[in-house]
């Protein structure tokens, strides 16, 4: 096991199955698409496989703190489909970029509380400064799938 598989165990935390496209839908994309030394990595959603995790607009029907376990799940996801591309989540060295989107109830406008549970998982499995991320939390009327939260990544590579 590497470094980022024995910070995972610690937490208590397994990855889920990969993304996979729920019955009937067809994803004609790549989850995560290396070039060079980066990996960018198609927007994820609190999934375990084809099985969604949450639905709902945070604000809503989902709670902040939710909304915050579902960008967290959200993490989880997008490292299973790294780790099914890499082979070996110790590949990543550094996170550069990420973009998060919230399916926001009428007036929610706290998008940033959401999308920390995907930002703190990343700081504590990398620390500093590899975890450290450029980052946007967007608000939206929807999203794929009614999820509550989705997240796109650009990743170092080692």
């Amino acid at each position: 096991m590497g470094a980022i598989a024995d910070r995972l165990a610690a937490l208590g935390l397994t990855l889920p199955a990969p993304l996979a496209a729920p019955p009937g839908v067809r994803l004609p994309f790549a989850l995560v698409r290396v070039h060079g030394d980066v990996a960018y990595v198609s927007g994820h959603g609190p999934f375990d496989g084809d099985r969604q995790l949450y639905k709902g607009s945070v604000g809503g029907e989902v709670s902040v703190e939710d909304g915050y376990a579902a960008a967290r799940a959200t993490a989880l996801s997008m490292l299973a489909s790294l780790q099914q591309e890499l082979g070996e989540l110790d590949r990543v060295t550094g996170w550069l970029k990420a973009l998060g989107f919230v399916k926001c109830a009428p007036g929610f406008d706290v998008t940033p509380a959401a999308i920390n549970g995907f930002s703190d998982l990343i700081l504590e499995l990398w620390g500093e400064p590899a975890g450290r991320h450029a980052r946007s939390a967007i608000g939206a009327g929807e999203l794929p799938f009614g999820m509550p939260v989705e997240v796109e990544a650009v990743v170092a590579l080692g």
